[in-house]
């Protein structure tokens, strides 16, 4: 195999001659000249920015012409050649070019006369000029132009050539060409099977049969059999372009056609490049869920957990590197080694390798490996605080503020278009984060998503999505995190990343089952295990977040025995494997237990700990509003509703200041709770009636009744203070708003089913009845609590 030259190149080499020659009709110049530009050099003059699909189909067509000549008859049979005759087409005219090349002597010769395709310089002019010849005429190729750069390469490699290498590649020449045979013999009678080989033709009168057995010596069965095989036909230089594609585009999936000729070339390759073990490396993000992996692949280590095969695939191609002195990618193998330690678990030691990495990157001025870098460690900072809480403030890497500017800043003017949509989401995130103003958020969002339109980063649109939920639950809008949601899982996960999906698979659940649809939530993620990969980091989340649905669950059916099983198996989890979201929402959970339990100290305990980590972390505010509900909530259940008081106004007003209306409501209703208590009833229920219609628009059904549920407490109240007897019209009024509110609670709460809050419900209606003097009305709401209570024992002992 040639390091460089291949009988592809040869055939843009003819087709170069040819344009040159003036056999190129006016219709077919333009699509010649980008056909040659595209492989040739890295562009293509019809489309200056071509999208990930354009990409993808000219790696394709690369492959296609390294391995078949058909990939010149596609182009050239729809257009005639103008020194022919009428019928004849530029296919024609390609294949007298490359027929012509009858034999070694003939392919050395076309090779060696490359430099007269080329114009003169000044001292060969003067040259040509002392010795009173004329220079050459006609079309020439500039020297420093690219197809004349292509050229003198071809010329320079082919010197360099020893000559068991040159009469491999006219071998391999024979093989490519030969599949026209029959259509050239067609247009050409006088051709015989001998006639590829003018040496061959030339001698068969003196060798007679003996022809031949020659024949067979020195091209194999190819001759007597039709038999060739293109894939020896590339060279080294092509594996390794196409291999350098292929991790350029390590954050899209391959497609299968592509991906299996890939492999097809790979195998086929006599000297393996050492890219192709960094290729099984970073294989996992390039193939296709359902895509069968080789044997021994980094993807099936990674899925299977076996964190020293992974290892090793790793070093194979940069202990390689290393030890050919190529220290220029050094950085690359410190932040790959980081990623990985990062997904096995290996949190601290991936912090100080990817440290390491940012510093080696800056050394060598690599731009685009440091802004990678520094955007995986901001990440990974939010999402483990803990693990570099003890970086200063004033180390290399500065605020999140700063380091976010920086990366969006340099990843606009390098044209990293992922890194720099990636960098607006962040700002938006910290911004609302930090209860900061939701229109900057907003404005960023629609930067981001105006980057992922105009340069069809289709890989973003999960993320993206991601973070158009986070805003519209925030603002209270259920029904616009809910929509785009499932455009997404609908419309765009075929095209984005197999992580997008899970993560957005798991939202649409939990916003499920805020509806108290647990059918429907548990459907999303079953739904995710026949075609999701199965990794041990993919698995993990998909295994919490089915737990935490059924721990919700069993929260609100009063099953705390199985709750507590749950709990404990969840509690084990460390908390740098998942993601800190999803720890809080379990230890809210937690606290949730251990207050139906009536473990009220080990509850404030929990509170009191939660809420010093969130002010050393400077963790998202909504964190922080919910622990002070929490707290509140514990003094409700104790009895003492009242010491809640300010905390109650210190959430409601950190939730209105930060635009968290999603956690508004739920303040607003401890606020009314506590105002219930202290018998200041009238301000309750305008409290009450101006939150519960902004609070059904969060589709958070649990939260809606427990405000209907005051609601209810605060009429009664009402009620108590009307002067008057039982019966009177403005009482009776005053008794059907009560128990309308108490209807709306109890169908809220069995949405979800809460089964003390039923029972509650109907110890209210009971109560409210009997007062009345409805006391058939009574016995039946009593006789429901008695079903409601037995049917929660028995859940109980399931």
């Amino acid at each position: 195999m040639s390091q460089y030259l291949s009988p592809s190149k040869i055939g843009l080499l003819v087709l170069i001659k040819i344009y040159l020659e003036g056999a190129v009709p006016s219709n077919a110049v333009v699509p010649v000249i980008n056909f040659l530009a595209t492989h040739i050099l890295d562009c293509n003059l019809t489309s200056p920015s071509p999208t990930p699909g354009e990409q993808w189909k000219k790696a394709e067509n690369t492959i296609k012409l390294t391995l078949s000549v058909q990939h010149f008859e596609d182009l050239l049979t729809p257009f005639a050649a103008v020194d022919r005759l009428p019928g004849r087409s530029l296919w024609d005219r390609f294949l007298e070019r490359l027929w012509g090349l009858d034999s070694l002597h003939s392919l050395n010769e076309f090779f060696t006369q490359l430099p007269s395709i080329l114009a003169r310089t000044k001292d060969e002019l003067r040259d040509l000029a002392a010795r009173g010849k004329e220079p050459p005429s006609g079309v020439l190729l500039g020297r420093t132009s690219p197809f004349g750069v292509f050229a003198r390469k071809v010329h320079v490699e082919s010197a360099k050539l020893q000559f068991h290498h040159l009469a491999e590649l006219w071998k391999l020449f024979v093989r490519y060409r030969q599949p026209t045979a029959g259509y050239w013999r067609r247009r050409n009678p006088q051709h015989t099977r001998l006639s590829f080989d003018a040496v061959l033709q030339d001698g068969e009168h003196e060798w007679g049969t003996q022809t031949d057995e020659i024949a067979v010596a020195a091209y194999g069965n190819m001759l007597l059999h039709g038999q060739h095989d293109a894939l020896n036909s590339v060279s080294t230089d092509d594996i390794e372009n196409l291999l350098e594609f292929q991790i350029e585009q390590a954050q899209t999936r391959v497609p299968p056609t592509i991906r299996d000729q890939f492999k097809k070339l790979l195998k086929s390759s006599i000297v393996i490049p050492s890219l192709s073990h960094y290729i099984k490396f970073v294989f996992h993000t390039l193939s296709s869920p359902d895509s069968k992996l080789t044997q021994g692949s980094f993807a099936e280590a990674w899925r299977s957990g076996e964190f020293p095969a992974a290892f090793d695939h790793l070093h194979r191609y940069f202990d390689y590197t290393m030890q050919n002195r190529d220290r220029l990618f050094y950085q690359y193998a410190l932040l790959n080694l980081a990623i990985v330690q990062s997904d096995f678990g290996c949190h601290k030691e991936a912090v100080a390798t990817m440290l390491e990495a940012i510093s080696t990157a800056k050394e060598n001025r690599d731009t685009a490996c440091l802004n990678f870098a520094l955007n995986w460690f901001y990440h990974f900072g939010k999402a483990h605080p803990k693990l570099v809480k003890e970086l200063d403030d004033g180390s290399m890497l500065g605020s999140g503020k700063e380091l976010l500017a920086f990366l969006r800043a340099k990843a606009k003017e390098t044209g990293m278009w992922i890194l720099w949509s990636s960098s607006l989401l962040s700002e938006a995130k910290l911004g609302l984060s930090n209860g900061e103003s939701v229109s900057i958020a907003v404005e960023n969002i629609v930067r981001s998503s105006q980057i992922i339109v105009e340069k069809n980063v289709k890989s973003m649109l999960g993320p993206q999505t991601t973070m158009g939920i986070a805003l519209w639950s925030r603002l209270g809008m259920a029904v616009m995190s809910h929509m785009i949601c499932e455009i997404f899982l609908r419309c765009h996960v075929h095209t984005s990343l197999s992580d997008d999906k899970l993560k957005l698979s798991c939202q649409m659940a939990e916003m499920l089952a805020a509806r108290g649809l647990y059918k429907e939530a548990y459907g999303k993620i079953e739904g995710l295990e026949a075609n999701s990969p199965r990794s041990a980091k993919s698995n993990l989340h998909r295994n919490i977040c089915r737990g935490v649905l059924k721990l919700r669950q069993d929260i609100h059916r009063n099953n705390l025995e199985s709750a507590e099983a749950l709990l404990s198996q969840l509690l084990q989890t460390a908390a740098e494997d998942t993601e800190a979201d999803m720890v809080f929402t379990i230890d809210m959970l937690h606290i949730d237990t251990l207050i139906r339990r009536k473990y009220f100290d080990a509850a404030f305990t929990k509170i009191e700990r939660l809420m010093s980590e969130l002010r050393e972390d400077n963790r998202d505010s909504a964190l922080r509003i919910r622990l002070l509900l929490a707290k509140v909530h514990l003094f409700d259940a104790t009895g003492r509703p009242e010491k809640g008081f300010t905390i109650a106004m210190r959430a409601v007003s950190l939730a209105w200041r930060s635009r968290l209306v999603c956690v508004l409501w739920e303040a607003v209703g401890a606020l009314a709770n506590i105002l219930n208590a202290l018998g200041e009833f009238g301000p309750a229920e305008r409290l009450l009636v101006a939150a519960i219609p902004r609070c059904l628009e969060t589709n958070v059904v649990f939260t809606a009744g427990v405000l209907y549920s005051l609601l209810a407490d605060a009429r009664v109240g009402l009620v108590g203070e009307i002067a008057g007897h039982p019966g009177t019209g403005e009482w009776q009024r005053r008794m059907g708003l009560a128990h309308a509110a108490l209807d709306k609670a109890y169908d809220s709460f069995s949405a979800v089913e809460d089964l003390n809050k039923k029972c509650e419900m109907m110890a209210k209606k009971a109560a409210l009845f009997k007062a009345g003097g409805e006391l058939g009305k009574a016995e039946e709401c009593a006789s429901t609590y008695l079903r409601l209570r037995d049917e929660g024992k028995a859940w109980g002992k399931r």
